[in-house]
């Protein structure tokens, strides 16, 4: 499986073989939320693939995804009596900002641990292992019998594997609840019934999960940003759910991320709580339940990405918040999507690469003997700007319409899409572009910041972050205006 022995180009230079704009496909998404064609008017999109070094049109993924998303910001401005605006969004500006780049007083962090990477089984294949938290590291050396902790090397890993095929290891592991993903080729996935559950599924889905009556969008304040005094509970982790929270803040969105002060996080938080309030809730306690209860009843947009039935769990399930707020916007991120036989299992953009193609594809592209990944986790990222579109859209609909509405994105769905896009030929000779140019400076709780502006601009009204990034757990679990 996913064997790379034969590496023959599967294609010549010239033209992505989608042949696909950025226009159609932002018209695509637009569309499928049932958003209003005349806003397609008021978009200008920059910039032409390759922009960053892959055979994928990487760079369009990012810029009609992040496009879609502030075009429904503007919208939704429109809807609260603005006139409508120009929302430009430039291709190299959105990749770089895909790119999970910052500094935090003047150092780099590397986000993953030695453990994570690629490794050769047995039988030939491949497998990734996502290791980057501790217990999912410790997890794997476990089922592999080798010594926990910091200690044990990526040689040591190679040699355990030489005892495992790559698919008999990917199922120990799921079945263990840890995080691995053997690679496959395209053809594999297609065949995979995982792959074809996917493939059955659109994108993204809108779903009017309840009656409620129109709620009115709030007033504006002192703050002219569209999504002014909108109340979002980010309850999102790693990259793809934080980002749709750190959109929607940015274009103004009063955004909570609630972390459970049980669990660990990653570096990336440092950036990806930009513009955000930040407290603690414990799900396990009932004074945890009871906080987000309360959080809960005032809000307008409730984001989780938890594995699916998780949240039910807990007593907020996309039903349980219909009944305790009637018109919420409740918004679910997973790895492989609702249906099929990997619906509940734990998945990273990196994984959701290895399972789906796209480290084989990219390795035979480039003729080279092991698996190689995206330039970025454009999966997390497009998914979570898809995710802040569509929930946007859903809270248009909500004023105009009623009801309590349900969206539902997936990693594996936006590979799927991506794949879809087609391909740039010649595109891994692209070098590295330089991302200097779009970096910002910034006080944050974690000290001197420097990340990557937003790429997406409005000619009404700017995209900022008014919030610094805090560690979890800094602010009291109340809305501050309540």
């Amino acid at each position: 499986m996913g064997n790379l022995m034969d590496l023959r180009p599967s294609f010549l230079k010239g033209r992505s073989s989608s042949g696909s704009t950025s226009r159609n496909v932002l018209q695509a998404l637009w569309q499928a939320a049932g958003m209003p064609d005349e806003a397609l008017a008021q978009v200008s999109l920059t910039g032409a693939d390759p922009v960053l070094p892959s055979s994928f049109v990487v760079g369009q993924a990012a810029q009609t995804s992040m496009a879609a998303a502030a075009l429904a910001a503007a919208e939704i401005w429109h809807l609260r009596g603005g006139a409508r605006q120009q929302v430009s969004v430039d291709m190299l500006h959105a990749a770089q900002e895909c790119r999970s780049y910052f500094r935090i007083n003047g150092v780099t962090l590397d986000p993953f641990d030695p453990i994570t990477g690629a490794y050769r089984c047995g039988d030939g294949g491949w497998v990734r292992i996502h290791a980057n938290f501790p217990h999912h590291r410790d997890g794997a050396l476990a089922l592999l019998g080798c010594p926990p902790g910091e200690g044990t090397t990526r040689a040591a890993v190679e040699r355990a594997l030489a005892r495992w095929t790559a698919v008999d290891f990917e199922q120990a592991a799921a079945d263990a609840g840890m995080v691995v993903a053997a690679m496959r080729s395209f053809d594999e996935w297609d065949h995979h019934p995982q792959g074809q559950a996917v493939a059955a599924q659109p994108l993204f889905t809108l779903e009017r999960i309840g009656e409620a009556d129109p709620r009115p969008l709030p007033k504006y304040g002192q703050d002219p940003r569209p999504l002014t005094d909108i109340r979002v509970l980010d309850l999102t982790r790693i990259i793809a759910g934080p980002v749709c929270g750190r959109a929607l803040a940015a274009y103004g969105a009063d955004v909570m991320l609630v972390n459970s002060p049980n669990l660990p996080n990653i570096d990336n938080i440092i950036d990806t709580s930009r513009g955000k309030l930040s407290v603690f809730a414990d799900l396990d306690t009932a004074d945890g339940r009871i906080a987000l209860g309360n959080l809960l009843r005032s809000a307008h947009v409730f984001v989780q990405g938890y594995r699916p039935g998780a949240m039910a769990a807990q007593g907020f399930g996309p039903q349980d918040a219909a009944r305790i707020r009637p018109g919420i916007v409740y918004v679910s991120l997973s790895a492989y999507g609702e249906h099929g036989p990997w619906a509940r299992r734990r998945g990273f953009d990196s994984l959701v690469q290895t399972a789906s193609g796209f480290n084989h594809a990219e390795a035979q592209a480039a003729g080279q003997p092991t698996p190689k990944p995206l330039p970025m986790q454009i999966l997390d990222h497009a998914s979570g700007y898809l995710m802040a579109f569509a929930a946007q859209a859903a809270l248009a609909r909500q004023a105009t319409e009623g009801g309590s509405w349900h969206v539902r994105v997936s990693l594996a769905q936006t590979a799927h899409w991506l794949r879809g896009l087609g391909r740039i030929e010649g595109g891994l000779v692209t070098p590295m572009p330089a991302i200097d140019a779009y970096l910002q400076t910034e006080a944050s709780g974690f000290g001197e910041l420097v990340a990557l502006r937003h790429a997406a601009q409005f000619s009404r009204t700017p995209a900022r972050w008014t919030r610094p990034s805090c560690p979890p757990g800094t602010h009291p679990t109340v809305w501050p205006w309540a």
